[in-house]
């Protein structure tokens, strides 16, 4: 019997294959191209949505989005699996040079990482920094109590608590961008975890879904944990303010988010691969990142090619507005004109 990941892998085979023929109202046949794109689960409410919004006034067109995880995603799309991947952390490089297919990397949107928490009292905008949030997940700083967390919040009674650590499994974006900015502020995480989809935590629970992390530090006094800033807002807990290069806290928002973008417009040119994290603008989020599409360059199918570079032609006109309506932060005007330029270009 096939296990989980084999039975995926022949269901994108035989996605990727066909074409399904539906009947029109006046009883013709409508011929329907299926794009199949693999991602990280973070964004996939968007690209689902995405999807669905393409297929409204594009009806010959479908695309089916399977949220397998960002290091997965790049894996297939890279083998030559799928139309289209999308991941939260850009492609290591070697992986690029000895990838079978070439693979575009474009910005979709900007996401931020929020910090949330979960202590007696709920006590609002706790103020952390990047060295201490390393200290607290190399498992240094193990309860609310540090004398550096109260250094940081004098008007907030902190209780004597063992924090309890929390992070996602392996292959996730977010543990990209979050394992980045902590390696940017903290020489000793650099060395001892780095920056990876799959950060070898020396401490935590690990979750393979945002909602499942939340959920779990919803019901944990002394929790701490990462995600998507999107995925949390809703959830009761609480959320840090933390320093950024600006020496500023600042919480995680729509508009701190979209500062980082513009912050490093100058650095950007046309490498769209650049870090973002810990930006140097005064109102920046500091752990925000780009998401990507990660997008074949030499097409094995140039009627599947081409329905992928008219979604792509969408989604950076329409696409945008439909994700800025709801309340993702989009990509600024700048990059969106680089962005379509090789959305143009592409065969």
């Amino acid at each position: 019997m096939k296990n989980c990941s084999e039975f995926t892998y022949s269901a994108i085979a035989i996605l990727l294959a066909i074409c399904l023929t539906f009947l029109s109202p006046d009883g013709l046949g409508q011929t329907q191209l299926i794009l199949v794109a693999t991602g990280s689960t973070m964004l996939a409410p968007l690209y689902t949505l995405w999807g669905n919004e393409y297929q409204r006034v594009h009806p010959g067109t479908q695309l089916h989005y399977l949220p397998v995880g960002t290091s997965e995603s790049a894996n297939r799309i890279l083998s030559g699996v799928g139309d289209l991947g999308g991941g939260d952390a850009p492609i290591p490089e070697q992986q690029l040079k000895e990838a079978k297919h070439a693979v575009m990397e474009l910005p979709t949107v900007l996401v931020g990482i929020a910090v949330f928490y979960k202590l007696p009292g709920s006590p609002t905008g706790i103020r952390l920094t990047g060295p201490l949030l390393a200290n607290i997940y190399l498992g240094k700083t193990t309860s609310w109590s540090d004398r550096e967390i109260a250094r940081l919040n004098p008007d907030i009674k902190l209780p004597d608590l063992a924090i309890k650590v929390l992070h996602r499994t392996d292959g996730k974006g977010s543990n990209y961008i979050f394992s980045d900015f902590l390696s940017k502020v903290s020489p000793e995480f650099l060395t001892k975890v780095g920056t990876n989809v799959s950060p070898k935590w020396p401490v935590g629970a690990a979750f393979s879904r945002c909602q499942d992390l939340l959920a779990n530090a919803a019901e944990t006094s002394g929790a701490i944990g990462y995600a998507e800033l999107r995925c949390g807002e809703k959830s009761g807990l609480g959320i840090a303010q933390i320093r950024n290069a600006a020496g500023r806290f600042v919480k995680a928002s729509t508009k701190s988010i979209s500062d980082v973008a513009v912050s490093m417009e100058s650095k950007m040119k046309e490498d769209f691969r650049i870090s973002l994290t810990n930006a140097p603008g005064k109102e920046s989020y500091p752990i925000a990142s780009f998401s990507w599409f990660y997008v074949p360059v030499d097409p094995q199918d140039l009627q599947r090619s081409a329905a992928v570079k008219e979604f792509l032609s969408w989604v950076y006109g329409s696409g945008q507005e439909i994700a800025q309506a709801q309340s993702y932060t989009t990509l600024p005007a700048s990059v969106l004109e680089r962005v379509r330029a090789k959305v143009a270009a592409l065969h």
